[in-house]
Formats: structure tokens, sequence, C-alpha cells
């Protein structure tokens, strides 16, 4: 059986079509199961396609043996993943929800992310947890949550975050080739949304980030759904008269410090965005990160933008209210703009 492929891969013509998040993570899983047998998927209903499609078609293709529906447990899908990681193959197991993993944080905690280091190097756990979060049609507190600080804070772990189509199938190639477990975080919200991506075989190396937009006068620093919010909010602030750059990490762990710190150290302003809680949230890391090693390129203290520190409201005005988005983004730009 042929063994992880290189990091870098995509048809050389550069031919794009158009299809959504979902359907890019399906094209990236058949890759991989028709690149190596060894990768299998599991999870509660996925043989009818899951949640949101993003396993439609494939037990047409592979099989039941490959793609395997399990009991109403996540604690016995990630134990089932783990083993089956740690003796061979490369699983796929879906959460459905974020907050699903939840039921399975021992075996998450303690055992496919620390299974390298208790066993010397000896053994790997190539395993990718997908898991959906974020705010969709007001799910409320118990599906609504953004918990990747969670995973970041997690030694053994790696985390992604897309948020668009084609970074959606390239990372989950490099995710699914990893040797390490990697959680791959799919926000609700732009699972359905399109856009280009590349056809044929297409990785985003994992710890890249991408500069989407390019900008002197302060630094957006987001992934996921936010990138998106941020999007819109650099073309307000276009009109303000304010040129953001923006920067969609896009991994989080490990995590391209280095993309953040040079733009910072042109623009010497920077706003952190996420959707999920700001109290204790992976913002205030990239804050720690960016004062601690370019303080002295620092205009002005770097602005935190996420949820409010409360559960997500099922009321959609109070969702709004809690959880932020493009006028929030502003507001901090506007505010880091006038510190200096």
């Amino acid at each position: 059986m042929p063994g992880p492929f290189p990091l870098v891969m995509a048809r050389r013509d550069g031919t794009m079509r158009r299809m959504s998040f979902g359907q890019a993570t399906v094209d990236a899983t058949r890759f991989a199961m028709r690149e190596d047998d060894r990768v299998v998927v599991l999870g509660e209903d996925i043989s009818w396609g899951g949640n949101f499609g993003q396993f439609r078609g494939l037990v047409e293709e592979f099989g039941p043996d490959r793609v395997i529906d399990m009991p109403i447990s996540e604690a016995i899908i990630m134990a089932v993943g783990v083993g089956a990681a740690v003796t061979g193959l490369r699983p796929v197991a879906s959460m459905s929800f974020v907050e699903f993993t939840l039921g399975a944080m021992d075996e998450i905690v303690n055992q496919a992310a620390k299974f390298r280091y208790m066993f010397g190097g000896q053994v790997s756990v190539p395993l990718v947890l997908r898991a959906s979060d974020g705010v969709l049609r007001s799910s409320a507190g118990q599906h609504s949550s953004s918990l990747e600080g969670l995973f970041t804070h997690l030694p053994g772990l790696k985390v992604v975050a897309p948020s668009n189509p084609a970074d959606a199938k390239g990372l989950l190639r490099a995710a699914i080739a990893d040797d390490d477990p990697v959680v791959y975080l799919e926000n609700k919200r732009i699972t359905a949304k399109r856009g280009p991506v590349p056809v044929g075989d297409h990785v985003v190396p994992l710890g890249s980030a991408a500069v989407r937009r390019r900008g002197s006068d302060l630094t957006i620093v987001t992934y996921s759904v936010m990138a998106l919010h941020a999007e819109k909010a650099c073309l307000e602030l276009a009109d303000m008269g304010i040129e953001a750059e923006l920067i969609d990490l896009r991994s989080l762990v490990p995590l391209d410090l280095d993309t953040v710190l040079s733009s910072v150290a042109r623009t010497g302003r920077v706003v952190v965005a996420h959707e999920a809680w700001e109290f204790g949230g992976f913002g205030a890391e990239l804050v720690a990160a960016i004062t601690g090693q370019a303080f002295d390129r620092l205009r002005a203290a770097p602005v935190r933008v996420g949820a409010a520190q409360a559960p997500i409201p099922f009321s959609p005005p109070l969702e709004g209210a809690v959880v932020p988005g493009a006028d929030e983004i502003v507001a901090a730009a506007r505010e880091v703009m006038s510190l200096a």
C-alpha cells in the first residue's frame, strides 16, 4: 500500500470548479480513499451522507467496510478510531457537532494526543477528527459552540479551521496524510458556501497561513467563518480610508506565526478575531505571541474580538448580540487606529 503523499499537489493546468465547502471535503476524502485503502471513515449516520452532506456518495464507491456507521456514542467512535490508527489504518472520525467531542475527551486527551509521547515515538496516531462548530439558524447553546481553544491547548493535537472550499479540500488532504491526530473544524455557516476549488488533487500544508488582502494600516488575524466577516469588514474600512491587511490562519496548530509577525511589523497595529468566546480564547494566545515577539513594532495595543461570555442563545437577536461579526471587527479596527 502506498504511504502518505507529498504535501504539494495540484493539477498543473490550474483548472478550477465551483463547489461547496462540504462538496470539497467529499472530494478530498475520495482522493485519499482511492489513493490509500488504509483510509476509512467512521461516524454516526455517515452512510447516508452525514448531517451536512460531507460524506455523500462515499459509501456507494467504497462500501460499508470503509464508510462505517457507528453507534450513537462519541466515546466508542473515538476509541475505535484511535485503535484503528495505532494498528495501521488512517481513520477519519466524524463527531458531527463539536460539542459531541466532550463525550469522548478521555479518548482524545489521554489517548490520541498522548500515544506518541507515552510510547516513546514508537507509534503514531494518523487520525482525523472532524467536527462542525459555530452558529447556524439558532441552534442554541449545545449545538453552536466554537471550542478550538480546548484543542489548541492540548500537546499532541494539530488543529485546522478552513474558511473556504479550496482550503477545506486542501487541508483535509493534508490532515489525512499527517501521522499525528488532527482536529478538523468546519464551521456550519460556511459548509454550504460555494467557491472555486482546484480540480484534481489539491493539498494545503498544515501550518501555512494565507494573506487574503494586503493593507498598510493594520493587520486583522482570524480564521474559519470570521475570515469571511473580516473580508466584509475590510471593504467597509477601506471606504473609511483604512487599509487593513487580512491574514487567514487556516491552521492553528501548527501556527504560521512568521506570516503574522511579518505583517504586524509593517502595519504596527493588530486586531485578532474569532467566533469563540473572547475570554480564554485562542486570540489571547495570538496576542501574547505578538506582543512577546513584536512589541517594539507595535504602535498600539492589540485588540481582540470574540463572543461575549455567555452560552449561545436560541433567540436570534440575542445570538447576534453574543456572537461577533463584521460590525465588531470594524469597531475593533477603528479602536486600534484611534489608539495611536
